[in-house]
């Protein structure tokens, strides 16, 4: 477990291994080292150079030879947070990437529960969603996670329609509902450019698909429903 922090924090995996062995030892020669962190010992004088350039290793000269010893572990929560920063600074760019082939990428396929997990929380990015056959086995089927996805949108002042074919058994946030007679068994949720269609069953199954021409049809469908729905008693 220690070694596997060390490497979140930057360091590689036989950086790791020098500074526990210097940490398990105490103050030690470069042999010692070698011997028992099990690597060459050209290979530690490398790794002890890096690792002094991070701030974890010392070494104090004795009878023209040097003694390595390991800094304070402290100084290892200033490496995660550089570690964070420098992952910030190059964020902007990796989403670009990612959002580009997302946009090529129309329609992506999700399998099981966690999947339409991730549907659900690309939600979170929209202005007002748009159900149509929700169904009120999700609640079964993904139990404890509405509960979450509601205060998220709740923080963010997302509205959302619902035409359900039975009157909900939990209480819905920031919600207006609506009643038609519709097989509950597929949800259409659209927001946004996207429109993602739900088969809640045991093992549920999401299809997502980000046009914003399909998505303007389907709300287009939807308001048509939305007209002939009725209120809940």
């Amino acid at each position: 477990m220690d070694e596997k922090i060390l490497l979140l924090a930057g360091l590689t995996r036989n950086e790791a291994k020098v500074y526990l062995t210097l940490l398990d030892d105490g103050p030690s020669l470069a042999g010692s080292i070698a011997k028992h962190s099990g690597i060459h010992r050209r290979s530690v004088y490398d790794l002890l150079a890096r690792l002094a350039e991070k701030g974890l290793v010392s070494y104090i000269v004795e009878r023209k030879r040097k003694r390595y010893e390991a800094t304070n572990p402290a100084h290892v929560i200033e490496l995660m947070k550089q570690a964070q920063e420098d992952v910030e600074k190059i964020m902007p760019s990796l989403l670009n990437k990612f959002n580009t082939v997302k946009e090529k990428q129309e329609t992506v396929f999700y399998r099981g529960k966690e999947g339409v997990k991730t549907i659900l929380a690309d939600q979170l990015a929209a202005k007002e969603i748009l159900v149509l056959g929700a169904s009120p086995q999700a609640q079964e089927i993904i139990k404890y996670y509405f509960h979450k996805y509601d205060e998220a949108r709740k923080k963010k002042h997302i509205q959302i329609r619902m035409i359900f074919n039975q009157r909900p058994s939990y209480p819905i946030p920031l919600s207006t509902i609506r009643y038609l007679p519709l097989d509950a068994k597929a949800a259409v949720n659209i927001y946004g450019s996207k429109v993602a269609i739900i088969l809640w069953t045991e093992k549920p199954l999401g299809i997502l698909i980000n046009n914003s021409g399909i998505a303007d049809a389907f709300r287009q469908y939807f308001e048509l429903l939305w007209g002939i729905a009725k209120d809940f008693k």
